[in-house]
């Protein structure tokens, strides 16, 4: 395969041209309520090539090798078309390469039908509490080689196994409707979605519980975030803006995302990076074959970097980080995230609590928008805090507020980093692509809190 690939990128006038091919295998299975709505596995093959000359992309995805050489040259013809300036593509050393997938327990060694079974018995304990109506449940895992061979020499070949498991409680009662959900991941093991009867339970059981919760008064709080939130809020609200093809298509956000700036504490943090392992966003090579990196986007409350592919990089003239992705051969690559996160403090959640007389505890996601600098949050579920203790259970709240506000609010990070994998991000319709996200507990001052 190698040979046959190099010889279609030999002999053409580009100033690079890559390859990729996927070859995958996944099962799914979905439900609505008792109904088994999807049940299955599916193959598929497929390749892309990718030409730039004079500035210009030229792609071309294919189902078979057989007309290779002139799928090379379409994209070679579509790029000189539209190709009108000098190229920038950051370079990066060649390599040749090949990883395996890493798993603990192989999802494709456990039968559907084994599969099923264990979703049958979670969606029976959901169903089977009062005042849950309906549930929605939803399971993937997909086992994928991509192999990339470039005009500057690279050959890798890169496996991974991904999963995934979303499920959730739908409780009714008088018309009012609450849902609560729970959302798992993993690189390779299929041992995470087992046993978890419990954590089933309770999620109905709190889906039920929200039909009698209150709602909070309106206003700005102290906010305190569990580790899933905190997650999702960094890498939605602050992640995406450090995208760099964002920062260099947006006059705007250029003006705001300056390196150096300040936009929190000393005590701040904020991480991305394929090379930080064992999670849904690790990687060895991004789909450029640059060797994956952990990245500070805020180091010590400064904007210390920013996400690149090779073209941004070159464009901004700062480093490739190994963060140009693509979902599968039908895409190319762009600039995405991998493991975002926050890292940990010093403080424990406990002397974070302590001096709040009136605040609200945040915890888990349920949605939400962000516009650059702008954001809007809901929790999945919250709590009242009262004189330094966690209180009653309240409707799931609505967080809003400008991001680098926020931060400069973040006056506490805990102890207890957690990273969530049962999430996936959408980015310029691809999606969902495995990514990773994570916080210990953090403290955020004059949030503004909806509620009635």
């Amino acid at each position: 395969m190698k040979d046959r690939l190099f010889s279609a990128l030999r002999g053409h006038r580009a100033d690079y041209i890559e390859i990729r091919l996927d070859d995958s295998r996944s099962s799914r299975l979905a439900y609505r309520g008792a109904r088994l709505e999807e049940v299955g596995r599916t193959a598929g093959t497929g390749g892309c090539v990718r030409a730039l000359v004079r500035g210009g992309w030229g792609f071309v995805s294919f189902n078979s090798l057989d007309k290779l050489s002139a799928n090379v040259a379409l994209a070679v013809e579509q790029a000189g078309r539209v190709g009108k300036e000098e190229s920038k593509f950051s370079p990066v050393p060649p390599v040749i390469d090949k990883v395996a997938a890493e798993f603990k327990k192989n999802p494709h060694d456990v039968s559907l039908s084994a599969k099923k079974e264990i979703l049958d018995e979670y969606n029976k304990l959901m169903l089977g509490t009062p005042d849950i109506q309906t549930t929605s449940i939803g399971y993937a895992d997909i086992k994928k080689k991509v192999t990339l061979a470039t005009s500057e020499g690279t050959y890798i070949e890169q496996s991974r196994i991904d999963l995934n498991l979303r499920l959730s409680a739908i409780a009714s009662r008088d018309g009012d409707v609450q849902q609560v959900g729970l959302n798992i991941g993993s690189k390779g093991d299929f041992s995470t979605m087992e046993n978890l009867h419990g954590q089933v339970k309770d999620i109905a059981r709190r889906a039920v519980a929200l039909l009698s919760a209150p709602t909070v008064k309106g206003g700005a709080y102290t906010v305190v975030l569990d580790p899933i939130l905190a997650g999702v809020f960094v890498h939605e609200a602050f992640g995406h803006l450090s995208e760099a093809d964002h920062i260099y298509e947006n006059p705007q956000l250029r003006e705001i995302m300056v390196l150096g700036r300040r936009f929190g504490g000393k005590h701040l943090n904020i991480v991305d990076g394929a090379a930080v392992p064992g999670y849904r966003g690790s990687f060895k090579y991004d789909d450029e074959g640059t060797l994956a990196t952990k990245t500070y986007l805020i180091k010590e409350g400064v904007l210390d970097s920013r996400l690149h592919s090779r073209e941004t990089a070159a464009r901004m003239g700062e480093q490739p980080t190994g963060n140009a992705r693509a979902l599968n051969y039908t895409y190319p690559p762009i600039v995405r995230m991998t493991n975002t996160y926050i890292e940990p403090g010093h403080t424990t959640l406990e002397n974070m609590l302590s001096g709040i007389k009136e605040g609200v505890y945040a915890k888990d996601w349920y949605g939400g928008t962000t516009s650059l600098e702008m954001f809007t949050f809901s929790a999945g579920e919250a709590y009242m805090i009262r004189d330094g203790k966690i209180a009653e259970m309240i409707r799931p709240v609505v967080l809003t507020g400008n991001v680098f506000t926020t931060l400069d609010n973040l006056d506490a990070i805990g102890d207890d980093l957690d990273m969530n994998q049962g999430g996936g991000c959408g980015k310029a319709g691809q999606s969902p692509l495995p990514v990773s996200n994570g916080s210990p507990h953090i403290r955020i001052r004059n949030c503004l809190v909806g509620g009635k």
